[in-house]
């Protein structure tokens, strides 16, 4: 295998074993990795009853390290034993930063699923120097947040740089499809964000910039088109409504092309929107979407409402059951333009669902093709900076994502 440390216990370990995706991620690995096979992996959790449990449920037969996220020593300790961790401990913001910290000080690879962009801003600020320094790579935003947007946005540009020899001056991401459920982290995440923005109201302008985790320096550009209301998207001649994960999704897309040194322009044009339908249907539920996804945010914005929504809304530990995860799926559409009005449409489908069942592969994926890669050095990467094209073949191979042109 690829990387540095090669004489630490193990190449990677699951931070978060006992959470709801962790334990999908634990299944995952034993499918992919099996427990005694050229991987030598770990899992690790604070509470011992319950890493015990998803060891014999998920036959995760491997060595179990008792470790707390709040604990600077227990974060150094778990980075310096392995290669890489692979984090599901969220919310991030609340769980997540003494890891972050141990990882970059040890040169330790890292990857999550984190939705959270003013977290990994901090992050980024925060621990950069120290993990070029040390060559850690740090990788956010594994999961459908935001390896489909990602990825999805660096195939249809390879696709247009060899159709018509020029990139995408803009790109607009259409959901055309999304079957999933909600788990009480994702709850608990957004929960956690509206608590900060009420006692940070300086949040609020971090949450609304599109260039919010580009590198210092770089987090200004032109205005990018944001859908917050129904439209008829001309295109596709579709009604569009919001697209909960577009405010971490675009994030994510805007680092990789400042990364990459803007190869797609400095003015480049990305954003995300969920097709709704055409005629008064699709108007009718473009409209409904909007105003439920308003009123949501709404009411999480306000204390007592949100207390309510932490009372009706799934615990931590829970979401979508097996069946629902096997039947669940999801399927983007990029529709890309060229500066000389050219265009070039893709499709990116995933067959689980999205949060849950199709994200845990993805971030097993991340974890294991960042682990075998050479030629990235230390720093935070995007997933499309940090893995590159390469990446989509153990996605479609292993991961049940699909990748293709349409026209």
């Amino acid at each position: 295998m690829a990387g540095p440390h090669l004489d630490r216990p193990f190449d990677i370990v699951v931070f978060g074993a006992t959470s709801f995706a962790g334990q999908i991620l634990c299944r995952h690995m034993v499918d992919r990795h099996g427990t005694d096979r050229e991987v030598r992996w770990g899992i690790a959790g604070r509470n011992p009853e319950k890493l015990e449990r998803v060891a014999e449920e998920t036959g995760a037969d491997v060595e179990q390290i008792i470790a707390e996220a709040a604990s600077e020593d227990d974060m150094a300790r778990l980075a310096e034993s392995a290669r890489l961790v692979v984090s599901t401990v969220g919310p991030y913001a609340m769980y997540g930063s003494e890891l972050v910290s141990a990882v970059a000080g040890a040169g330790t690879d890292y990857c999550d699923l984190t939705g959270e962009p003013h977290w990994m801003q901090r992050m980024i600020d925060a621990h950069s120097v120290e993990a070029e320094a040390s060559g850690a790579r740090i990788v956010h935003a594994c999961g459908v947040d935001s390896i489909p947007s990602d990825l999805g946005v660096l195939f249809t540009q390879q696709k247009a740089i060899e159709a018509f020899g020029t990139p995408c001056s803009r790109i607009k991401m259409r959901v055309k499809a999304f079957k999933g459920g909600f788990s009480g982290g994702t709850v608990g995440t957004m929960m956690n964000t509206m608590d900060e923005l009420s006692s940070d109201p300086g949040l609020r302008k971090v949450l609304g910039n599109p260039y919010a985790i580009t590198p210092e320096g770089q987090r200004t550009g032109v205005r990018q088109p944001n859908v917050t209301t129904p439209v008829k998207d001309e295109a596709t001649g579709h009604w569009l409504a919001p697209f909960v994960m577009a405010a971490v999704n675009t994030r994510v897309v805007h680092r990789t092309n400042a990364l990459l040194g803007h190869p797609w322009g400095g003015d480049f044009l990305y954003d995300e929107a969920s097709m709704m339908g055409t005629g008064p249907g699709g108007l009718a539920r473009a409209s409904a979407m909007s105003a439920s996804l308003a009123g949501f945010i709404g009411a999480a914005a306000i204390g007592p409402a949100r207390s309510l929504l932490h009372r009706v809304l799934p615990d931590p530990g829970t979401g979508p059951t097996p069946e629902e995860q096997e039947n669940g799926y999801f399927d983007f559409r990029f529709f890309g333009t060229t500066e000389d009005g050219r265009s070039i449409a893709t499709r990116i489908t995933g067959d689980r669902d999205p949060g849950y069942g199709s994200s845990a592969k993805m971030l097993g994926e991340a974890a294991f093709a960042l682990l075998d890669q050479e030629g990235v050095g230390g720093g935070f990467w995007t997933p499309a900076t940090a893995l590159g094209e390469s990446f989509i073949a153990p996605l479609t191979e292993n991961a049940g994502l699909s990748f293709e042109v349409l026209g």
